[in-house]
């Protein structure tokens, strides 16, 4: 899997893009450059998939990147989970704010999809359809 290196070396990488799984995670979203939420997706997405599978060993990888913090991998097996669980990847979105002040960098919020939202509106859609169609009904009825 080929990574961008993120102009720091390879300890640092890593606890930072385990630190940026864990704020995603347990905050929803997070504010940070392209760059290293490109690579923070990548893992995002492989914690909660490891959360899907639920077996030990998926937990014991999750507990091994995510510096043992068990709050965030129970968060990730117990709340997540099961909100992504009928859908196949693609579980964050990307959302690009403007440039930063100092750098130019190219600043984006980095956020979980909100898969129940969509779910419960196409519902309520459905319903609100269902009542205007029986109201059309009863004024057809009623002339």
């Amino acid at each position: 899997m080929a990574y961008r290196k993120l102009g720091v070396d390879n300890k640092h990488r890593r606890s930072m893009l385990a630190t940026l799984t864990k704020q995603v995670v347990m905050n929803g979203s997070i504010t940070t450059t392209e760059t290293r939420a490109k690579e923070a997706r990548k893992f995002v997405d492989k914690m909660i998939t490891y959360g899907k599978k639920g077996d030990l060993v998926s937990r014991r990888k999750a507990l091994a990147f995510l510096h043992n913090d068990t709050k965030v991998v129970d968060e990730i097996f117990n709340n997540l989970a099961p909100r992504f669980a009928n859908r196949n990847g693609g579980y964050t979105q990307i959302l690009k704010l403007s440039e930063r002040r100092g750098d130019d960098a190219l600043m984006v919020i980095l956020k979980l999809m909100d898969e129940e939202k969509k779910e419960e509106k196409k519902e309520e859609k459905k319903a609100a359809k269902k009542e205007s169609k029986k109201e059309k009904k009863e004024t057809k009825e009623e002339e």
